[in-house]
């Protein structure tokens, strides 16, 4: 109780434009001490932050009807394949083992995607199963609208089990859409462990790097918000459509971007 009033007396006596930082950011910043050491409440949020951390990084992507739901499942006729990587483990120690499909998962993609889409959404377990649970049931149906606004011909979403980001390259190698975009779990941190990324590529294909991606990351409740994603997300293969490019040779200008 004495650290609890201790620290609101704190934030009471702070400058308005430290308090103003404060609430927004999720960063500890100013959370005082007591002796030479943190105060025991922060102490134990930074203990419960890893655990969940940990946690999320450990997690095994469950059957997606458990993930998402049956009725999400069913709208957007969702299936799960797998990369090379057998197991998390192997997942964790073998990050080249991620950015590839086994083989039924390859010939199961080829017999129920249909090729030359103008956006194929993807998504992958990465880092963060929670990211996944928590931030793409608001996030896949923005970007389908945003799509059909567009007049742009939609892939067939699927989710991937051990997903590495370059694993883009062979979805544009297998079904050759013209942008894709793969929603997958960030690397959690002591700020939150449900965040999101979005990883779009011009015509990707086995020659890519990172160089030729493009990320839109943070998306979570106390980030990026779902919409902002999904705008910023379609803003982006906009202009990939019209400057048939993608990554550090694509410049963000604002106002290509509207």
């Amino acid at each position: 109780m004495k650290e609890e009033q201790d620290a609101l007396g704190l934030a009471s006596d702070l400058p308005d434009i430290v308090r103003k930082v404060r609430e927004r950011t999720p960063a500890r910043l100013l959370v005082g001490r007591a002796g030479a050491a943190l105060r025991t409440t922060t102490q134990i949020e930074l203990r419960e932050a890893h655990a969940a951390a940990r946690d999320a990084v450990r997690a095994e992507l469950p059957a997606i009807e458990e993930l998402f739901g049956k009725a999400f499942v069913t709208r957007w006729k969702l299936f799960a394949v797998r990369t090379k990587a057998a197991t998390k483990d192997e997942y964790l120690l073998r990050p080249d083992l991620g950015r590839e499909f086994d083989d039924r998962s390859r010939a199961e993609l080829q017999s129920r995607c249909p090729v030359d889409s103008d956006l194929q959404i993807v998504i992958g377990d990465g880092l963060s199963v929670p990211a996944v649970a928590a931030q793409v049931p608001c996030l896949l149906p923005l970007l389908d609208e945003g799509a059909a606004q567009r007049k742009w011909n939609m892939g067939q979403p699927f989710v991937i089990h051990h997903c590495r980001v370059g694993i883009l390259n062979e979805i544009g190698t297998l079904l050759t859409p013209r942008v894709a975009v793969l929603l997958i779990g960030e690397r959690p941190g002591l700020a939150t462990s449900e965040s999101l990324s979005a990883y779009l590529a011009y015509r990707p294909n086995r020659s890519h790097s990172d160089a030729n991606r493009n990320v839109v990351s943070n998306i979570h409740a106390r980030g990026l918000s779902a919409a902002q994603a999904a705008g910023r997300i379609l803003r982006l293969a906009d202009l990939m459509t019209r400057t048939a490019n993608s990554g550090c040779l694509l410049k963000e200008i604002p106002e290509l971007l509207l």
